[in-house]
């Protein structure tokens, strides 16, 4: 029912004042101009548009307006200027509770509007609410098969969305929609779509309901098309089932094996190329399917076409003893395990075995893709004995009449060996290693929900360096006016051990007088005395121990910093640490002693004192090397002799139980003054300081590290050396000694 447009000066007036009334929900105004204005003026439309009161309420979405409106009198079928119906709005709108208001209120449900779409075109959302829309509109008797003017189906255009809207699906095909619906433009079956959708519950309920596997749209495209398109293997087996075609050839000269190889399904490839899709078959470039999953880098789709491609040659001839291989026994294998529960069903499910007459009947009733034959022959197969029964399981599976390759069951994931049952071989042990990051619940937040404690505030020098030079500070705290006018930055957090390696002693002692402990480990198990040790800080190292910083501590590996400060070679360091308690003979994970880490690096300096401060030489690490052993490894002369020395002059072992060096008490640290940034003067003497502990050769221009420089020095037989054409490894030979000590006594070393 098209609405009465209203004319007159006086009719589009009123029309248009009752709209606003509407819009704003007045209830006694639309109630006031209805009992005193035009004759039924709450089913007049505007003349622009043709929208009516009801329209605007259902657009709206509000009910109780919706509800008052009908009861004024307002006909729930009043159309627009475009032909579209309250319930049409109310459809697109998802509004179940309006909807079933209106069709209380009689609505037509079967009216069309300007472009011949009914009430269900304006249900196609996938949303809970639009399925409901859906059923009761079906209750109403809208039209399920509705075909707009353009030639499009209802359920076809649902299909285009089945993988989201499958409730809605099924409830159109319960209800009687076409399932062979289509495009009357491009011939798109909803078939087609349900297949392109990759929903495979609709696409089995639209084959059982009598759709057409091997329909073809305007471009000679099948639904098989479509299923290896997007590669979904389910798809292709039910469609095989019910006995699509699998060797299509479109307008492009594309079979479904050329989609398949596009994507990549190894077992898309496989399954078509034996249920007879020709692999030889070239599209209009010219390319095989086996060219296009190579150009594509689908090595494992490339494999199995190549397989195809040579299989396809040999031909597929049943075996003489009984196993078939043709096209009609993979069908009817496919076809027995896509109803399985009909079939256990029909043949009754209380025994396996059935007659080999109720078998053809229960075949004959499901209508199985195989004449009275071809079913003779698969009876044969099962019933060698001739005995007049056939086993229901091994029929679904197919094992006694198709060959193994070509079962369904080839398709699914194998086990692998390790799966089974029993005691295993017993593998090498494995040393289990810690993690080497720190977890999570070990790095807690701050109690004011900043970062973890080894992440500390930047020092901020407020002084304003322009008025207030390093040399030049203020006589008296009070002349420091710069934080008037400076703006204090914002809080910058860096890792304690960044600190440490750059020296920044002031952000170290702000961080300590926050409540930040001495000890802290960061994500890698590191204290900040570790990476002061390992980094030959001498100044940090002694601030942190001043502090309170454990000389015992030790990181994942075990190593304490007198390990690190071994390893990095560093003297002072090492005679800090013992005389602030360090263990001298502290184990790391591998039984390594601080001594061992010093012979690695080649420092005679080091491992003197170490020896000195009471290390055990005879100390073994868990591979049974001793300090001896590592020193030859690691080819220093002069350490070998300092260690064989010792062990020589060192008496034989007794059983009894000896006493460990005694360790002494750190050295106060009152007197120093930390956290004031150093003058000129304080930073040049900390350069002099520094370069005191090193020996001749770091003025060499080949300086290198004391580990590479024994292990990494290159041969400079061609470029001259020091010695005239010596090598640098000759330092190591212990008849060069006198030589070298002759050239430091005249001076002629450059």
């Amino acid at each position: 029912m098209s609405g009465r447009v209203a004319e007159g000066h006086l009719q589009v007036l009123q029309i248009y004042r009752l709209l606003q009334c509407v819009h704003e929900g007045d209830k006694a105004h639309i109630e006031k101009m209805v009992n005193l204005g035009v004759k039924n003026l709450i089913n007049l439309t505007e003349p622009h548009e043709g929208t009516g009161a009801l329209h605007v309420a259902m657009s709206a979405n509000n009910q109780d307006l919706v509800s008052f409106l009908l009861s004024q009198g307002a006909h729930p079928n009043i159309q627009d200027k475009m032909g579209r119906t309250p319930a049409m709005l109310t459809a697109e709108h998802g509004n179940d509770v309006i909807m079933t208001l209106l069709i209380q209120n009689n609505a037509n449900l079967r009216l069309q509007d300007s472009e011949g779409k009914g009430v269900l075109f304006y249900c196609i959302y996938p949303t809970e609410r639009h399925t409901r829309c859906v059923k009761l509109a079906l209750t109403g008797e809208a039209d399920v098969n509705n075909v707009s003017a353009q030639g499009t189906h209802v359920f076809q255009v649902m299909c285009e969305k089945a993988q989201e809207g499958t409730a809605m699906c099924l409830l159109m095909l319960g209800e009687g929609a076409d399932p062979n619906a289509t495009n009357q433009q491009t011939g798109t079956t909803a078939l087609m779509e349900a297949a392109k959708a990759g929903s495979l519950q609709v696409l089995r309920s639209i084959l059982k309901r009598g759709g057409n596997p091997n329909a073809l749209d305007r471009k000679r495209f099948t639904a098989v098309h479509y299923a290896a398109m997007g590669g979904f293997f389910e798809l292709i087996q039910v469609l095989s089932a019910c006995s699509a075609d699998m060797g299509v050839v479109n307008m492009e000269e594309c079979t479904p094996l050329h989609y398949a190889a596009a994507t990549g399904n190894a077992n898309c490839c496989k399954f078509l190329a034996q249920r007879g899709c020709n692999p030889k078959l070239k599209n209009l470039e010219g390319l095989l399917p086996r060219q296009i999953a190579k150009d594509a880098g689908h090595k494992a789709a490339a494999k199995e076409l190549k397989k195809a491609e040579r299989q396809h040659g040999k031909g597929n001839k049943s075996t003489s003893g009984g196993l078939l291989s043709d096209l009609w026994g993979l069908t009817l294998h496919d076809w027995s395990n896509e109803y399985e529960t009909e079939l256990q069903k029909v043949c009754g499910n209380k025994s396996e075995t059935v007659s080999t007459e109720m078998f053809i009947s229960a075949l004959e009733e499901l209508k199985a893709p195989v004449d009275l034959e071809q079913i003779h022959q698969v009876i044969s197969a099962h019933d060698k004995g001739r005995v007049g029964c056939i086993n229901i399981n091994d029929f679904i599976k197919g094992v006694k009449y198709i060959k193994k390759p070509l079962l369904l069951s080839s398709y699914m994931p194998k086990k692998k060996k390790g799966e089974k049952g029993g005691k295993g071989k017993k593998g090498k042990f494995v040393l289990p290693l810690p993690i080497c990051t720190l977890p999570p619940e070990h790095m807690p937040r701050r109690p004011d929900g900043g970062p973890p404690h080894f992440m500390i505030e930047t020092f901020f020098n407020c002084s304003d360096t322009r008025r207030f030079a390093r040399d030049q500070p203020p006589e008296h705290p009070i002349m420091n006016d710069s934080g008037w006018y400076l703006e204090k930055p914002d809080t910058v957090f860096v890792n304690i051990n960044c600190s440490v390696k750059s020296g920044d002693l002031e952000s170290l002692d702000l961080a300590l007088n926050q409540g930040v402990p001495v000890d802290v480990q960061d994500q890698f198990y590191k204290t900040p005395l570790m990476v002061a040790c390992a980094s030959g800080n001498y100044e940090v190292a002694q601030f942190l121990l001043s502090r309170g910083a454990d000389v015992k501590v030790c990181d994942q590996f075990f190593w304490t910093p007198l390990h690190h400060a071994a390893y990095a070679g560093q003297v002072e360091l090492i005679e800090l640490l013992v005389h602030a308690g360090a263990v001298v003979d502290a184990r790391g994970l591998g039984r390594g002693t601080p001594l061992m880490r010093a012979i690695e690096t080649s420092r005679p300096s080091c491992v003197d004192l170490l020896i000195k401060a009471g290390a055990n030489v005879n100390a073994e690490n868990k591979k049974g090397l001793n300090c001896l052993d590592i020193a030859r490894v690691f080819a220093d002369s002069r350490v070998m002799d300092m260690v064989k020395e010792k062990m020589d002059s060192m008496p034989k072992p007794k059983e009894t139980k000896g006493k460990g060096v005694k360790a002494e008490k750190p050295k106060s640290a009152k007197g120093k003054v930390w956290g004031k940034p150093p003058t000129t003067s304080q930073l040049m003497s900390k350069i002099e300081r520094r370069k005191e502990p090193l020996s001749l050769e770091v003025d060499f221009d080949d300086f290198m590290m004391p580990f590479n420089h024994n292990n990494q020095r290159k041969p400079t037989d061609q470029t001259g050396g020091r010695f005239g054409s010596k090598r640098h490894s000759d330092f190591l030979n212990p008849s060069l000694l006198p030589e070298l000590a002759g050239h430091l006594s005249n001076g002629t070393l450059d």
